[in-house]
């Protein structure tokens, strides 16, 4: 590590401690593994997410079963790229020893809930065993990468980034043998078996952790590259941001913006929402020796008391951007260029069909807040076991938690229609605008931090909003909105044209001013909004927007252009004389 280190807090927060006492990621794991105990203890827990997992109970069943304990299992797709074996594969996992249910995540992976401790190892092995990872996917270290998905054969950017995205994603895959000793391991032989997304390491290495050390990061570190055309994997919210300089059809450089990042507490001013700032442009070849730079930074000069205050945009918050970027630049061992004059001009979602460029289409399938099921006549999860046996085409997961079928043929279209209608899933064009563009975290009942609903109840509060867009003649005009159950933001409400998070029990927030394109915060138009009241709030606004909205202008534009005091004012007028 650096000489020129930070002063070292008097004490350090738990859940380091648990792991410099780990062994690079390993106990206590193993011996409670072995025990008959559905659940782990307080090191494990914090450990096992590194290894792509997380310990949750059904917080419906408290009050009449008490705590049952099952896992969530993360899968870790840089990019989202994974063929149709693999999602099938993932759909028999879910069956055999999940809650019968799938979920694609905001981060472009996917998510078994309801495992069992006493399945967890074959969960695991079996996602490992169709060459993809749970390693990385959760825990202090760079969690999946993300990047704009759409499979534009015409042009070759778009493999460039995906290209760029998995050599990102296994640059900085943790390197302890920790995983491969307790997932992949033949209980019989003793043989280790390779990971799908990892390298199995050498057993004479001497240094474990050439990258993160003994004590990884002081946080999660989360990565996304995008366009100034496609900024569909969000990059102003990540930590690492790579925005895209093409000329003629290649990728010649990127913008790198740092410091984004979305978890907040709303108790403790010192934290809060914030996007990436651009740092600096280098060229492609430079991409992985100053990204590794940037995580060293983060890694000796993090906060390791405060988790509440440990992401990267804290110490670039302290630091301030110019010195910041002098330390990389110290890591790195040479300056670094200044930003180019880019900016983001629009999100391609890939909903719908489109043409790839080579005579072949891809379709977008809008996935509800990505939840793959079977519930009553809507049958989402057998109509992708027929897509994937039948046509077989490879598949893109997007940050909108929807799936793009690619590589299709024209007389493809048909059938590929035909088995979503039989099996009672809508298309993506007959979703609402309102509803396409929304999107939820899963909160209740399994996450713990959980304060409210977000995924069972957005699609009510959507069922309501159509209605009154409907009727105000708004149904065409794009919008994000986006719920957390609480303020940690892992679905991205504060750069979103609507952002609604869960403050206090059935209360919400909500935010209002960001856009599509993601570069930009939103503000808190209204605070401890009760549930019934949350559409009736956002109405107004609506009604204000189609009367004074400047020529062209979007909502999120015209929310930030009058600002929560305009808006309050004129919205709470109108609601006096109704």
């Amino acid at each position: 590590m650096s000489e020129d280190t930070q002063e070292k807090p008097e004490k350090v927060s738990a859940v380091e401690v648990f792991k410099q006492e780990s062994a690079y990621l390993l106990d206590p794991i193993p011996e409670e593994l072995a025990d008959e105990n559905d659940f782990f203890g307080k090191a494990s827990i914090q450990i096992l997410k590194n290894h792509g997992t997380y310990q949750q109970d059904n917080r419906d069943d408290r009050k009449a079963k008490g705590k049952t304990y099952s896992f969530m299992v993360r899968t870790a797709i840089p990019g989202g790229k994974l063929g149709s074996e693999q999602l099938l594969a993932e759909l028999d996992l879910c069956d055999e020893v999940g809650n019968t249910t799938l979920r694609i995540t905001t981060r472009q992976g996917l998510q078994l809930h309801g495992i069992l401790k006493s399945n967890l190892k074959q969960a695991i092995r079996r996602i490992n065993e169709t060459q993809l990872t749970t390693l990385a996917a959760c825990g202090d270290v760079e969690r999946n990468v993300m990047c704009s998905p759409c499979p534009y054969k015409n042009d070759p950017v778009y493999d460039q980034m995906q290209t760029l995205a998995d050599e990102i994603a296994l640059h900085l895959q943790p390197k302890t043998r920790a995983y491969h000793q307790l997932w992949l391991t033949d209980n019989e032989t003793g043989e280790k078996q390779l990971a799908g997304g990892g390298q199995k390491p050498a057993e004479g290495d001497q240094e474990v952790e050439p990258i993160y050390g003994p004590t990884y990061l002081p946080r999660k570190f989360k990565t996304g590259i995008g366009l100034p055309g496609d900024n569909s994997a969000d990059i102003y919210s990540q930590d690492l941001g790579l925005l895209a300089l093409c000329e003629d059809s290649s990728i010649v450089g990127y913008n790198l913006l740092v410091g984004g990042g979305f978890g907040t507490t709303p108790s403790a001013k010192k934290t809060f929402p914030a996007i990436a700032a651009p740092m600096c442009y280098v060229s492609p070849d430079q991409v992985l020796d100053v990204t590794t730079a940037i995580i060293k930074v983060q890694r000796d000069f993090g906060n390791r008391a405060d988790r509440k205050t440990a992401r990267l945009k804290y110490l670039i918050h302290n630091w301030g951007l110019d010195r910041f970027k002098q330390k990389v630049e110290e890591y790195y061992g040479k300056p670094l260029q200044s930003p180019k004059p880019m900016q983001v001009e629009n999100y391609i979602d890939g909903m719908g069909w489109n043409e790839q460029g080579d005579g072949r289409w891809f379709y977008g399938l809008n996935v509800e807040n990505g939840r793959i099921k079977d519930e009553g006549t809507y049958r989402l999860k057998s109509a992708l076991r027929e897509i994937c046996s039948t046509l077989r085409p490879p598949l893109r997961l997007t940050a909108h938690q929807s799936i793009l079928f690619c590589d299709l043929k024209e007389s493809d279209r048909p059938q590929l229609e035909s088995i979503l209608r039989d099996h009672g899933v809508p298309l993506s064009e007959d979703f609402s605008n309102a509803r396409r563009w929304a999107m939820a975290c899963p909160a209740l009942p399994t996450c713990g931090l959980a304060i409210t609903e977000s995924e069972r109840l957005l699609p009510r509060l959507i069922d309501q909003l159509e209605k009154e867009l409907d009727q105000l003649g708004l149904a065409d005009e794009v919008f994000t909105t986006r719920m957390t159950g609480c303020p940690n933001g892992c679905a991205r409400p504060y750069n979103s044209d609507i952002g609604l998070v869960g403050k206090s029990a059935g209360k919400f927030t909500i935010f209002l001013g960001g856009r599509v394109q993601g570069d930009r915060l939103n503000f808190i138009y209204k605070d401890k909004v009760p549930e019934a009241e949350v559409i009736p709030s956002i109405v107004p606004v609506f009604r204000y927007f189609k009367e004074a909205r400047q020529a062209g202008e979007a909502f999120g534009d015209f929310c930030s252009r009058l600002g929560q005091e305009n808006l309050l004012a004129q919205c709470d007028r109108t609601i006096a004389k109704s």
